[in-house]
């Protein structure tokens, strides 16, 4: 669901990009005042995690479409909405400018979609009160797959609203719309199983690292340091082994779109604007949509395909776990006191 900047006007852009620099500099604050500094190598495996985990793109059966997992809500149970939030915009930075995934105009757009609803809608207002005060693996299912589905279900249907306010005309509201939200449901219920399943291992094993009412206590050490290795080793193999096999079908979004204007893309005239962004990305993305930008013809499933999507999982999991400790590092340094 990363947006394109050919999808949003220069000032439906601005507008949020302002919103998710200004959501990023309160999310600092916050957690400059909390006591717990735990979280923040948690914050450094889990972005790595979710960039991994964004590279698998699953089939949706009998739609042509596939879709990826989010990791908005996973991130806000483990790391609660501040860290969350900085997280998710940490794997997005890196995903537009490295690998021209999302363009840089609608950068803006897809943090909040991705960041805000999971991280202040969907994981206050649905997953903690379904969790309740005496949580269960039960109440954790629930939760987890519910707010998962909502939290896309309201990403989705914010794509499609930037998008009519953007006043792109191929892409009408109620059409665009009928299309985006079931299809993002189908996707929502994956995400939400996946993360059900995760949140309920991690009660299991480590109930602490959740910040639920019940759990408040500190994680053990040696708990902590085994679930960072157990999630740094998963996103290489994920990032490294599995991206292969990611499915080459068009995501939702894409999907929604061939389905509205009959186009893979949209071909109306944009501002100059998108032409210098454009030209910036290019310079900056070295792996553009993960792979090697001169092996861009060799048939997918190739050595050289594949090695271009091995160092581009390992790669953007390394450069997403450094920038979100960098978030986590800044955010927590204390100023000097006299």
């Amino acid at each position: 669901m990363h947006m394109a900047d050919a999808l949003l006007s220069p000032q439906v852009g601005g507008v949020f990009w302002v919103a998710a620099a200004g959501t990023i500099a309160v999310c600092s604050r916050k957690l400059k005042s909390d006591p717990d500094d735990s979280r923040i190598p948690l914050m450094g495996v889990l972005g790595a995690f979710v960039f991994a985990a964004q590279m698998i793109n699953f089939t949706i059966p009998a739609t042509g479409s596939s879709g990826h997992l989010g990791g908005g809500l996973l991130l806000a149970a483990l790391l609660g909405p501040s860290a969350a939030f900085l997280t998710i915009a940490s794997v997005l930075v890196v995903q537009a400018l490295f690998f021209a995934d999302g363009g840089l105009l609608a950068l803006g757009c897809n943090i909040f979609n991705l960041g805000f609803f999971p991280a202040f809608l969907a994981y206050p207002f649905i997953f903690k009160p379904l969790t309740g005060t005496r949580p269960s693996r039960k109440r954790l299912f629930w939760a987890s797959l519910l707010a998962a589905l909502v939290a896309l279900q309201l990403g989705s249907l914010g794509v499609v609203a930037q998008t009519s306010w953007s006043g792109i005309a191929a892409l009408p509201f109620t059409s665009f719309l009928l299309v985006m939200q079931p299809i993002h449901l189908a996707i929502g219920l994956v995400e939400g199983l996946v993360t059900a399943v995760v949140v309920g291992l991690i009660w299991n094993g480590q109930p602490e690292l959740l910040r639920l009412s019940t759990a408040r206590s500190a994680a053990p050490v040696a708990g902590r340091r085994k679930l960072v290795v157990a999630l740094l080793s998963v996103a290489v193999l994920v990032g490294g082994v599995f991206s292969w096999y990611a499915s080459a079908q068009p995501d939702g979004l894409e999907w929604s779109i061939q389905q509205v204007t009959g186009q893979e893309e949209l071909a109306h005239s944009q501002p100059p604007v998108h032409g210098l962004l454009a030209a910036l990305q290019e310079k900056l993305a070295f792996l553009p949509d993960y792979g090697f930008a001169d092996l861009s013809e060799m048939e997918d499933g190739s050595l050289q395909s594949r090695s271009g999507t091995s160092l581009s999982g390992i790669l953007g999991a390394g450069l997403t776990l450094l920038l979100a400790l960098l978030f986590g590092l800044a955010a927590r340094k204390r100023p000097h006191r006299s």
